[in-house]
């Protein structure tokens, strides 16, 4: 296993890799569901059976529980290292961006709940981003997760060693990310609830023009790297 490759090729929308890994008819279970997007793009994609999402955070949670045209998903509030479902529940558990915010003393805890809910034969998918890139250069000014970020695969790379799970594949690319300008970074990234983000006048100012140097009359396109865990519940 690897934290990251010196050169990825692959340039790609998560779906794409997602659908290739959901088993079709799977029973779901994602964690730190967030704003519910990826949820969404899962359950109307027509693979999976039904999909419990999972969210930490109190107040988008609220707002995810006003979502009324999804029936095959269940909102409810909850982390990854207390997970409220019986053992053998699900066909795959999916991570998006989010292991890395599950407190670092809980983050081994949290693979033996992903282990526990997973029926024999079921699979971990983990997609966390790489510490790299002109994207993730903006966002360590005000929130530098490298620590958090080689935590999180330190703990996939513990529970594959410990054998309790089976690595399936690793893979890596780079994810486009779009705004069509710093008003909308500053909603999706500064503002978001989960994380208190507070800037000086003079840090808000160099974020704003790191930013503002690639936006262009089509908006702002980053090519954030990621990798993908893709783990497997093997029988007992």
């Amino acid at each position: 296993m690897q934290l990251a490759p010196d050169h990825i090729e692959l340039v790609c929308d998560e779906m794409q890799l997602v659908n290739e890994a959901l088993p079709q008819g799977a029973r779901v279970l994602e964690l730190g569901c967030g704003k519910g997007e990826k949820t969404r793009l899962i359950a109307q994609g027509g693979r999976a059976a039904s999909i419990l999402a999972l969210e930490v955070d109190r107040v988008q949670h609220e707002k995810n529980m006003q979502v009324a045209d999804l029936p095959n998903v269940r909102f409810a509030l909850g982390g990854a290292e207390d997970i409220p479902a019986e053992d053998d529940s699900f066909d795959i558990v999916m991570m998006f961006k989010s292991l890395h915010h599950v407190p670092m003393e809980k983050m081994d805890r949290a693979l033996q709940e992903i282990r526990r809910v997973l029926k024999p034969g079921g699979l971990a998918y983990l997609s966390e981003p790489i510490f790299a890139g002109a994207f993730n250069d903006i966002l360590r000014l005000f929130h530098d997760e490298e620590e958090v970020r080689k935590a999180a695969f330190a703990a996939i790379r513990r529970a594959v060693e410990a054998r309790q799970f089976a690595l399936v594949r690793q893979i890596f690319f780079k994810a486009p990310v779009r705004y069509q300008d710093f008003a909308q970074f500053e909603r999706a990234v500064l503002k978001v609830t989960h994380t208190s983000h507070v800037l000086s006048p003079e840090l808000y100012e160099e974020v704003r023009t790191r930013f503002e140097r690639h936006v262009t009359p089509e908006g702002a396109l980053f090519h954030a790297p990621m990798r993908i865990d893709l783990l497997r519940k093997d029988a007992e």
